[in-house]
Formats: structure tokens, C-alpha cells, sequence
């Protein structure tokens, strides 16, 4: 550790993997190839996190499903069964329910729409009739019996 010459040689064969003769081959494609690979693993362990994600998903799941015992795909296959029956049953009961009730009550309200027509003509023909209508004690409308007229 004193000699700084000494511990360069060494450190630097343990870098090429040894003897003088690995030192010749660094220039090698098979070194390239391995420093690549040691490059790739070292990167896969720090940086690629997908194996470590791919099992957390695989035990939430498999916790999921244990403690939920597949209750939601019940609950969805109840709510699906439920939408068929309502619209294969339903929906044509009301359907069918709501046109026999809308004619009815059409009929209702065309009859209580003429019923109403025939007191307004009857209450015009009134009052027109009454307008026409002379007072009793004047043979002669004057000026002093307008207001009684138009009222």
C-alpha cells in the first residue's frame, strides 16, 4: 500500500482477470463480449425492476383472489343476469303496461279537452248574449247606461 508502482500492476491485472496474458487479449471481440455481458447483468440487477414487479403482481393477485374468493366476478355475473331479465322481461311489460295506460288517459283528456271547449263556447254565447241586452227600465240606450252595457 506504501508503493503506488506496485499496487498498479496488480490492481490492473485483477481488472483484465489475472496474467500478462489476459492483458494481450482486452483488445479481444470474446473480452469485449464479456465485459458486455457482466455490463448487462450488473444493469438487469440494478436497473430492471420487471422481475421483481412481475412477482408482486403475481402474489397480489393470488392474494386477491384467495381472500375475495372471486366475490366481484359473482357480483358481476348477478348484475349481468339481472340487466337480461330487465330488458329480455321488463322493459316489453312496461312498455306494453305504459301504451295501454297512455291511450287511456289520451281518451281521458281528449273527452276533458272537449268538455272544456263546449263551457267556453257556452260562457262566449252568455256574456255575447248578455251585452245585447237592453236594460229593463230604458227603451233607448243614452249615454248614462253605456257603462251598464259593456260591463
Amino acid at each position: 500500500m506504501s508503493g503506488g508502482g506496485a499496487e498498479t500492476p496488480v490492481a490492473c491485472d485483477a481488472a483484465q482477470g489475472g496474467g500478462g496474458k489476459k492483458r494481450d487479449s482486452l483488445g479481444t471481440t470474446g473480452a469485449a463480449h464479456l465485459i458486455i455481458k457482466d455490463l448487462g447483468e450488473i444493469h438487469s440487477r440494478l436497473l430492471d425492476h420487471r422481475p421483481v414487479t412481475q412477482g408482486e403482481i403475481r402474489y397480489f393477485v393470488k392474494e386477491f383472489e384467495e381472500k375475495r374468493g372471486l366475490r366481484e366476478l359473482r357480483v358481476l355475473e348477478n348484475l349481468k343476469n339481472m340487466i337480461q331479465e330487465t330488458n329480455e322481461r321488463m322493459l316489453p311489460k312496461c312498455r306494453e303496461t305504459m301504451q295501454g295506460g297512455l291511450g287511456e288517459t289520451l281518451q281521458r283528456l281528449q273527452a276533458a279537452n272537449d268538455s272544456i271547449c263546449r263551457l267556453q263556447q257556452k260562457e262566449q254565447e252568455r256574456k255575447k248574449c248578455a251585452r245585447y241586452v237592453w236594460p229593463k227600465h230604458s227603451t233607448s240606450p243614452s249615454r248614462n247606461n253605456a257603462a251598464h252595457i259593456t260591463s
